[in-house]
């Protein structure tokens, strides 16, 4: 598979100007709002102490997540403070040798942790604002070659029709204005692994393709706060587990439902298979980039737990020779998906050993 310089290992930084709240507890008049707390969080939760620090990990690249409505002022018009904390963080990237990379996390009409009433892929105008934002961006970055732009990081309620269409349209104003813009796109569901099939594949060698793995759910979002089963099930789910019993206790409890009958543990060769849609699409397009952009644990999984998931995952894509960025470097307290690789107050990654396997480095 070809490669990019600057995308090999990489790490995201969530918490800073995505997930900084969570918008599932405000009511609806309130979610799209940004408060003077917002504004003071985002001026000083990430500094270029931060980026120093992810590159002396031995990352090549970040991946930043942004919210819509913290670019967005009012629709066509932007906050000048926050594009200036974006051209900041591009330049420490560049200073100590990390790819930029800026991902659309969370869009006005395709929020991942609420369900909206107006949705991105059915709504025109918004539709027409997701476009413009990107063009915006493609304004400010126009004579920085480093940067590459992620369309949307999960994309949900909507047909791969639907999101392929939008994105070939967003592709192609971007494209109007810089023929050789980096761009990151991925499928819907969530950009889960069973979706790459339906991504639409370009004649672009610019284009790159992601997809994110949070399997097995129960055990990466255990005890978790945005989805009902997790929250009402309310146990520990160790990985590696020999008793394949308390994983598939959890479907019959929350969903009424038998899973995981053709396996007799939960290891890493639930995770090939479940992966193997990337391997199928590599195998299929040998000339295009494939990139896993987000896979992660929560904080309440045991770190030792935490750090066999993590070493099987980055196994599975070094061995198929995929690309990967870790999800996520800190995590905010409002957040109720922790998914911090570094200690919250020392800032310091929880481990040796997860850094090592975070380089690809543990056996």
């Amino acid at each position: 598979m070809k490669k990019i310089k600057g995308l090999q290992r990489g790490m995201g930084i969530g918490g800073w100007l995505t997930n900084y709240k969570r918008f599932n507890v405000l009511p609806p008049e309130r979610r799209m709002q940004i408060t003077v707390g917002d504004m003071e969080h985002f001026e000083s939760y990430i500094t270029e102490a931060d980026v120093a620090y992810i590159a002396s990990l031995g990352m090549d690249h970040i991946r930043l997540g942004f919210d819509q409505i913290v670019l967005e002022e009012r629709p066509y018009e932007y906050r000048k403070a926050i594009i200036e904390l974006l051209r900041n963080f591009v330049s420490w990237c560049h200073r100590y040798g990390l790819r930029p990379i800026l991902n659309m996390h969370k869009a006005i009409g395709n929020y991942c942790d609420i369900l909206e009433e107006r949705g991105l892929m059915q709504d025109a105008a918004l539709q027409s604002r997701f476009i413009a934002l990107w063009e915006y961006l493609e304004d400010v970055f126009a004579d920085d070659r480093e940067v590459a732009f992620e369309l949307l990081n999960e994309v949900v309620n909507a047909t791969a029709e639907e999101w392929n269409a939008l994105a070939e349209k967003t592709i192609a104003a971007i494209r109007a204005k810089n023929k050789e813009r980096l761009m990151i796109v991925g499928g819907v569901e969530w950009n889960n692994p069973p979706a790459l099939p339906k991504v639409k594949v370009y004649n672009d060698e610019n284009i790159i393709y992601t997809f994110h793995c949070y399997a097995p759910h129960e055990f990466t979002h255990q005890q978790g706060v945005l989805k009902a089963g997790s929250l009402f099930y309310n146990r520990k789910m160790p990985y590696p587990c020999d008793d394949i019993e308390r994983y598939r206790d959890y479907h019959r409890v929350v969903n009424g439902k038998n899973k995981y009958e053709e396996y007799d543990r939960m290891n890493i060769d639930f995770l090939r298979d479940y992966l193997a849609p990337a391997k199928e699409f590599i195998e299929k397009h040998p000339d295009k980039i494939l990139w896993c952009g987000e896979f992660g644990t929560i904080r309440h999984a045991k770190l030792e737990w935490r750090e066999n998931w993590m070493r099987d995952m980055i196994a599975i894509l070094k061995e198929w020779d995929i690309p990967y960025c870790v999800w996520n470097y800190l995590s905010t307290p409002n957040d109720g998906n922790r998914f911090s690789l570094v200690d919250d107050d020392t800032r310091i990654i929880l481990s040796e050993e997860l850094h090592r396997i975070i380089l690809g480095e543990s056996k």
